[in-house]
């Protein structure tokens, strides 16, 4: 749905439709936080498989991850239009500026806090989970290798 909000949004923007461009606007923002959103909780599920792989149980576990997939960037996007919904935009229809018939966040403010900073968080988390699931490994590694040279002697 990200790509597809991507390839029709400057079609849709040259309709002149301020309506249509803050709708358009704010899915695409919404898949993109959402395609962010899934990629941690993938982490996060790769951190449960390979370092917490006994007595984990998660109720519901599929029914949660739906919910905080979908439902944070939903959160975001609310956020941001109960604030101001003409934070999403046109842009400045110049001729001088090549992104002009793209809808978009229109202000730096709001894309710095809901799109960079979002990211950001999501790529610490990521990284957070990538470094303990790599220790997890590298000890796991190290124990076999010390039970091998016990049971060689």
């Amino acid at each position: 749905m990200l790509n597809m909000a991507f390839l029709t949004n400057s079609w849709l923007s040259s309709f002149s439709q301020p309506g249509l461009c803050i709708a358009v606007a704010a899915l695409l923002h919404y898949f993109l936080l959402a395609a962010f959103t899934w990629m941690c909780l993938e982490s996060v599920h790769f951190y449960l498989a390979l370092v917490k792989v006994f007595n984990v149980y998660v109720p519901k576990y599929i029914l949660k991850c739906c919910i905080a997939g979908w439902g944070m960037p939903a959160i975001v996007i609310t956020i941001v239009l109960i604030i101001n919904k003409d934070f999403y935009g046109n842009g400045s229809h110049s001729k001088n500026n090549p992104f002009s018939n793209f809808c978009w966040i229109q202000e730096n403010t709001v894309f710095y806090i809901s799109v960079v900073a979002y990211v950001f968080l999501i790529f610490l988390t990521n990284t957070a989970m990538f470094i303990t699931v790599l220790l997890q490994i590298h000890s796991m590694k190290s124990r076999t290798q010390r039970r091998s040279r016990f049971w060689k002697q």
